[in-house]
This record gives C-alpha cells, structure tokens and sequence, in this order.
C-alpha cells in the first residue's frame, strides 16, 4: 500500500477489516521440488515394482476456493484442479496429467509456469494432458501387475481422511436411500472392472507413515503456523472480558490468523464457556461472557496448508478465583511432567508413568479420574500435520516409540462441569534427536503469564476506544 494513502483513526480499523477479507496468496508453495521428489522416491521404495495412482481433487461445485486433496499435495506441490498422478516404482519416474490454458489459470491465481513449462516447475519427469490418462492407464495395466491408489477419502482443508470416510459411510455408502460409493471405492471399482488382470491395492497407510514423520523443511512450515497460532491465541486473550461476546472473539482469533498470512483455520475456533465445556468442540459463540466465566480457546491456524493445534484456559476477568487456580495448576503439572520426559526412544506408556508418579507425589489423585485417559497415553491427543487430526498409517497406541520427526498433541484435559470450568492446556510438540521442541511456545501458560497478559487491551478494547 502506497504510504501516503495510510489512513488514521477509525479508517484504519477499516482497512484491518478489508485486509481480513482478502484471499489468501496462491503462492508456489512452500517447499522446493526436490522436497517433494523425495517423497516420490520413498513411496517408489515401498511398492517395488508396483505402480501408485492417485486422484487431485476435482474443480469446486460452488463457489468456493480450490484446494488439492492432502496426499496430491503431499508428493507434486500443486495446487491445478482434476489433475492425476501417477508413481511408477517399476521405471522410478512420476508422470503427472493436467489440462488448463493460461486464461484460466491466471484466473484462478494459479502460476503461469505450471502451465508454460510444467516439467521444469514441478520436477517430475513427464507431464501429459488430463485426456490421456485412461489411454495411459489401459497401456500400464499390460505391464503392471500390482496398481496402488487410496482407498480412503482424499483430505481438503479443514477435513481428516478417517472422519470424513466414516461420516461418508453413515450418510451415504451405508445409507439405505443412497448407498453411492466414495469417490476413491468408486475409482477402486473402475479399475478393478476395466483392468481385471490387475492386482488393485490400498496404499493408504504406506502414504500416511510417510507423511507421519516429518521432514526439516515441514517442520520450518509448522514453526511459522505456530507463530501465527500463537499471536493469534495472545490477541483473543487479551481481548477477553465480562460482556464480550464469544462471536467477537472468534473474529478477533481469525482475524490475526489471516493478517499474518494463514490461509484459513485449521478447525471451526472452538471457543467454550459455561454450560459449554460439556461439549468439546463448541463453536455457535452463542454466550456474551460474564464475570466468573472460564474459557477453553481451542484453535490454529491453516498456513500453507499446514496446520498447528493449540489450546488455552483463562478466566474471562483477567483473575483466576482460588478454585479455578487449583484446578489450571494441576492440569499444567501434568502437561509440564510430560513434555519433560519426551524424547526420541521414549514410549507413551513410560512417560504415562511419570505421569502416575507425579500425581501420588502431589496427592491429585481426587483429580486423576477427571483427566480423560490422558495419563495412559503420556499426554498424547493426535498426530499433526496437513491435517489437524493427521494421519498416521500406524500407531501402537501407548506403546508407540517416539521418533525426531514426529509431530503431535500433547493436549492435556481437566473437566468440572458442576462447576462449569474447563481446562485444556494443548501444545504442538516435535520430537527433536535430542529431545522435543514445543512449537507452540510464547502462549501464556502459567496463572502469572495469564493475568499479566489480561490486563493490557486487545484489539477489542482499541477498536471500542475508537467508537468502532
């Protein structure tokens, strides 16, 4: 913006409202070609001489913005409607099919070099028209036994594989006045039909272990989400008071997500308070805050398609009451017990234990009950990733082994609803080869932090200042 034309006073506000409506930039991504060429070569690896095919999303209904399934993005980096990729382990080459002009391209804010000279943009070694795919497909089938796709459902956005495939099964596969197919099963069963030579195979799980162990340019893609998660949750705290309404708070977290350039949220904000924390992921934002009141913010941001989970616990007056301060601090002993003993070799079930000894040590047994399972899995909630509820391929449960890499929840949970409070303390953490990095630093966690945070203004308080 042209510094002269910088506005004051309430048309600043203004302008922070149009900045909050722009769309996100449609970058090249945030990773080098060679990043995603690895990760070809490593699913190359694990399927021999088979061939894996995948899907792009298809080109939105509505109006609505495009965004390429997970696992797509995962192995090309590209962000081009009804494209399809194909892994060749036998020939250890990757051919990826598209159709679109330059118009439409630019149109879309898709970059022009990815229709110019697409080989050379993505890296991967042969790129051919969308319309050539089934004759492509016909050929590969005479010489390959062992095709490899996903039988389960490819991830947009805010969605998880496994939820949304069990959400799809109950509403229409199983659904005695429906029963389509998904898209994915309904790939499966073409090519099982047209090509019944072929040994068609899930390669859902050899996917999701890889994407489960992240790379150290993932990781620097995880850190800024989290910066922006963590400026996000600072400025809705901040603005918390008696007599705000939890709708303006959920702007406020959206808001500074957008301004520090998320592309959206990685969940619906889930803010809690009152009778609410019996449901766990409420977001109507239908209470105007009252003295007494404590919140769960549970929320993060989507950047580059990455996403961070992180929450926080607070009183809505800027002062935790006596109880509330017993009930936060037992909750934060066991999150900071467990982020002490993570590190690589370590299992859940051992840091659980830690766990278990800190409670007979501090005598919280009257709590134990309450914290939800949390202790038998060592803090651990969920993988993250390209999905806030990432998937994982395997998971052993307590006895998983942690490994660098790894990143996930340590989502920690304390529930009095008689007496309307709710405590999560929730941090993305990365196991390091020495340790672990808790990516969501900066959040204020100790009573002291909260209340010296909630007594400046926040973005609420200016704006009302300033008769907006």
């Amino acid at each position: 913006m042209n510094r002269r034309l910088r506005p004051r006073g309430v048309a600043a506000c203004l302008m922070l409202c149009l900045v909050l409506a722009m769309p996100a930039s449609r970058a090249a991504g945030p990773f080098d070609k060679s990043e995603h060429a690895a990760r070809r070569s490593r699913l190359m690896a694990r399927i021999g001489d088979g061939v894996a095919v995948f899907l792009g999303a298809p080109t939105p209904a509505s109006d609505y913005e495009f965004r390429q399934g997970h696992d797509f993005f995962y192995f090309t980096g590209i962000e081009i409607p009804d494209a399809f990729l194909v892994i060749d382990g036998a020939r250890k080459e990757s051919v990826l099919f598209f159709t679109m002009d330059e118009t439409t391209a630019d149109g879309e804010g898709i970059p022009l070099d990815l229709v110019r000279k697409p080989a050379e943009y993505t890296g991967i070694e042969r790129v051919l028209p969308a319309e050539r795919f089934g004759s492509y497909l016909t050929t590969l089938s005479q010489r390959t036994r062992v095709l490899y796709t996903m039988f389960k459902p490819e991830e947009l956005g805010r969605e998880n594989s496994n939820e949304k495939f069990n959400t799809l099964q109950k509403t229409t596969t199983l659904n005695p006045w429906d029963g389509r197919l998904t898209r994915e099963l309904q790939f499966v069963k073409q090519l099982r039909d047209k090509f019944p030579q072929a040994d068609v195979r899930d390669c859902s799980a050899l996917v999701w272990n890889l994407r489960k162990i992240k790379s150290p340019a993932e990781l620097d893609v995880l850190r800024a989400a989290a910066r922006i998660g963590v400026q996000a949750h600072n400025a809705l705290i901040q603005s918390t008071r008696p007599g705000v309404a939890e709708k303006a708070l959920a702007a406020v977290f959206e808001f500074v997500c957008k301004k520090e350039g998320a592309r959206d949220l990685a969940f619906d904000t889930i803010i809690m308070s009152g009778k609410n924390h019996a449901y766990g992921h409420y977001h109507k934002y239908d209470r105007v805050l009252q003295d007494g009141d404590f919140l769960i913010l549970d929320a993060g941001p989507d950047f580059e398609n990455y996403h961070v989970d992180i929450s926080t616990s607070f009183p809505a007056s800027g002062r935790f009451s006596p109880r509330q301060k017993e009930l936060y601090e037992a909750a934060l002993a066991v999150r900071d017990v467990c982020q002490a003993n993570y590190r690589p070799g370590v299992t859940f079930k051992q840091v659980g234990e830690k766990v278990d000894a800190l409670i007979k040590e501090r005598g919280y047994e009257r709590f134990a009950r309450d914290f939800r399972g949390i202790v038998r899995y060592g803090g651990y909630n969920h993988s993250i990733g390209l999905a806030t509820h990432d998937v994982t391929g395997t998971f052993a449960g307590p006895d998983e082994v942690l490994v660098p890499g790894w990143v996930f929840a340590c989502d920690i949970q304390l529930f009095s609803l008689a007496e309307n409070i709710g405590i999560r303390i929730e941090d993305t953490i990365a196991i390091t080869e020495s340790g672990y990095e808790n990516l969501s630093r900066g959040v204020p966690r100790t009573v002291a932090e909260i209340e010296a945070l909630m007594k400046k203004d926040g973005i609420l308080q200016v704006l009302k200042d300033r008769r907006f």
